[in-house]
C-alpha cells in the first residue's frame, strides 16, 4: 500500500474521499516514522563497522567551557566509540552537516547500549524515534555525565509511559537519577529532598549564527531569582529612561534596547545630553556635570564586530548603495538603513575595511597566505567548503586544494600547490584533517565552485548556493585509508 502511495498523482489525491484522506496520511506518517527507526538503525550498524583504530581517532563533540573547547563523546558510557571520519561520509548520503550525522549515531548508540527498552519500544513503532531521540540527547549531554546505572533507571521510567515524556518532566528524571546514584559533588546549601538542587539550571546564551532577517539575535537566559529580579528591574528603569527622553518604540523593543546599554556603558546618557542641547561636539572639551566623565575621552561602548558586504555602484561622483546587504554572521541579509542605524548609534566604533575584488587573482611565493589573499578567499568562500558545513569561513582554516610542495623550490621543480586564489579553499578544522588524512578528494571546477569524492565514490558539488549530490549510478568502492 505504501508504495502505491509513494507518487500519487493530484487526480488521485482529490478523489479520496474525507476518510480515505485521512487513512492516507496516517499511512504515510506511519511510513515515515517506520522510516525513521530504520534509520536509527542503520546509523548503528554503519558504527558497528567504523570502530576507531585508537581512541584518539574516535568521533567526538567539541564543546565551549569557560571559554576553551573540551571534547564530550558522541554517546554516553558503555557505547562504543566510532571512528571520527566514517561520519562525514554518512552525513554526506543523507544530506546533512557531519555534526547532525554525528547526533543520529549517537543518539543510535545511546538508545541501543544504555536505553535498550525505548529503543525495543522504537524499533517495535510504539515510539516515534523524535522522541527517543530527545531522551538520548538529554542522557548523553547530563552534567554530571549519567553512569549505565543511572542512564537504565532514566530508560525504565521513560518506557514506562512509551516515550511520553515533556523537556522538564526529562530534566527532573535525570536529576532524579543523579541525585539517586550520588554522582554530583554534595552541596551544602541544597535542601537533600530536591534532587533540583543537583543540576543547577543557571545559564545565558545567545545563538550568535542564527541571526533574524531584521538584524537580530536570541538571547536565552535561567538566572537566580535574585539576579533575574535585578534585571527586571534595571530593564524596567531603562526602558522608562528611553521613554522620558523620547523613544516612541514599544516597550519590548525599549526593554532590549535596555538590556544592550547594561551591557555597555550607559549609552541613555549620551541620549540625555544630546536632547538637552549639552551634546560635545568635535572640538567641545567640556564635561558633563553630573557624571564627572569627558564625553570625548570615554572609549568606545560597542566595539562588536559585524562583517556586511553591500553591493555598490557609481553614478557621477556618488557612489549609490543597493538597500540590502549580506551580513556574514548568519549569512542573512540586512538592510541598508539597518546598517546606518548601527553606525549612527551612540559611541559605537565603525571600522571601514578597503574593498577587495573577488576576481582579481592573487598569489604569494611563500607557503603562508597573507592577510588581502586570506581575506579575499573567505569573501568568496562564506563557509567551509565541504558537502553540507555551514561553519563561518571566516574561523575557518585556508587549505591549499593542490597541496603545497615544501621541498620544490629547492628541488628545483615547479610549486605544484602554490599559494594562489585559484588554489585556496576555506575549510574547517575538522573537515580540513578529514581533506588531509583520508581518503576524501576536491577540486576547484570554478572560482568557488568545488566538486568532492567520498571514500566510497559519492559526488557532491559545493557553491555559494549550497551543496548538491552528482549523480552517480554504482559509485565504486574505495577502501578506507589507515592513519600514519
Amino acid at each position: 500500500m505504501i508504495e502505491t502511495l509513494a507518487g500519487p498523482g493530484a487526480g488521485e489525491v482529490e478523489d479520496l474521499t474525507a476518510a480515505g484522506l485521512l487513512a492516507t496520511i496516517k499511512a504515510s506518517r506511519d511510513a515515515e516514522q517506520a522510516e525513521a527507526a530504520r534509520q536509527l538503525l542503520l546509523a548503528a550498524q554503519w558504527a558497528d563497522l567504523h570502530p576507531p583504530e585508537s581512541i584518539h581517532d574516535a568521533a567526538v563533540f567539541s564543546i565551549p567551557a569557560g571559554g576553551r573547547e573540551h571534547e564530550e563523546p558522541i554517546a554516553g558510557e558503555g557505547c562504543p566509540l566510532v571512528a571520527e571520519f566514517c561520519v562525514a561520509e554518512l552525513g554526506g548520503v543523507l544530506g546533512v552537516s557531519t555534526t547532525a550525522a554525528k547526533k543520529l549515531i549517537g543518539h543510535s548508540l545511546e538508545l541501543r547500549h544504555r536505553l535498550p527498552r525505548l529503543w525495543a519500544q522504537v524499533y517495535a513503532g510504539r515510539v516515534p524515534a523524535w522522541r527517543a531521540r530527545a531522551v538520548a540527547e538529554t542522557t548523553i549531554h547530563s552534567c554530571p555525565s549519567l553512569t549505565r546505572e543511572a542512564a537504565a533507571f532514566v530508560d525504565a521510567q521513560v518506557a514506562a509511559v512509551a516515550g511520553k515524556v515533556g523537556p522538564a518532566q526529562l530534566d527532573r528524571l535525570v536529576a532524579e537519577a543523579i541525585k539517586r546514584y550520588d554522582l554530583a559533588e554534595p552541596d551544602p546549601t541544597a535542601d537533600p529532598e530536591d534532587g533540583w538542587l543537583h543540576v543547577d539550571p543557571r545559564h545565558a546564551s545567545i545563538d550568535t549564527q542564527d541571526v533574524h532577517y531584521a538584524g537580530t539575535m536570541r538571547m536565552e537566559a535561567e538566572l537566580g531569582i535574585a539576579d533575574a529580579l535585578d534585571v527586571d528591574r534595571a530593564l524596567a528603569h531603562g526602558a522608562a529612561t528611553l521613554k522620558a527622553l523620547g523613544s516612541t518604540e514599544s516597550l519590548n523593543v525599549r526593554r532590549a534596547k535596555a538590556l544592550g546599554d547594561l551591557a555597555r556603558t550607559q549609552t541613555a546618557l549620551d541620549l540625555h545630553t544630546q536632547g538637552t542641547g549639552t551634546a560635545a561636539t568635535d572640538t567641545d572639551t567640556s564635561t558633563d556635570s553630573d557624571t564627572g566623565a569627558d564625553p570625548q575621552r570615554l572609549p568606545a561602548a560597542r566595539e562588536v564586530v559585524l562583517h556586511v558586504h553591500v553591493d555598490a555602484t557609481w553614478s557621477g561622483d556618488t557612489t549609490v548603495f543597493g538597500p540590502t546587504g549580506r551580513l556574514e554572521e548568519g549569512q542573512r541579509l540586512v538592510l541598508l538603513d539597518q546598517i546606518r542605524s548601527w553606525c549612527a548609534d551612540s559611541r559605537t566604533k565603525v571600522t571601514i575595511k578597503p574593498v577587495i575584488d573577488l576576481n582579481t587573482q592573487l598569489h604569494a611565493d611563500a607557503y603562508k597566505v597573507p592577510d588581502k589573499l586570506r581575506e579575499q578567499v573567505i569573501l568568496r568562500d562564506r563557509t567551509c567548503v565541504f558537502p553540507w558545513c555551514t561553519r563561518p569561513a571566516r574561523r575557518a582554516d585556508i587549505d591549499h586544494v593542490i597541496p603545497h610542495d615544501p621541498d620544490a623550490q629547492a628541488e628545483g621543480r615547479p610549486q605544484p600547490g602554490p599559494t594562489a586564489t585559484w588554489n585556496l579553499a576555506c575549510l574547517c578544522r575538522f573537515h580540513h584533517r578529514l581533506k588531509t588524512h583520508s581518503a576524501w578528494r576536491y577540486a576547484m571546477v570554478a572560482p568557488g565552485i568545488y566538486e568532492w569524492t567520498s571514500p566510497h565514490g559519492y559526488r557532491y558539488r559545493r557553491d555559494r548556493t549550497g551543496t548538491s549530490s552528482i549523480d552517480q549510478a554504482d559509485p565504486p568502492g574505495i577502501p578506507r585509508p589507515r592513519r600514519p
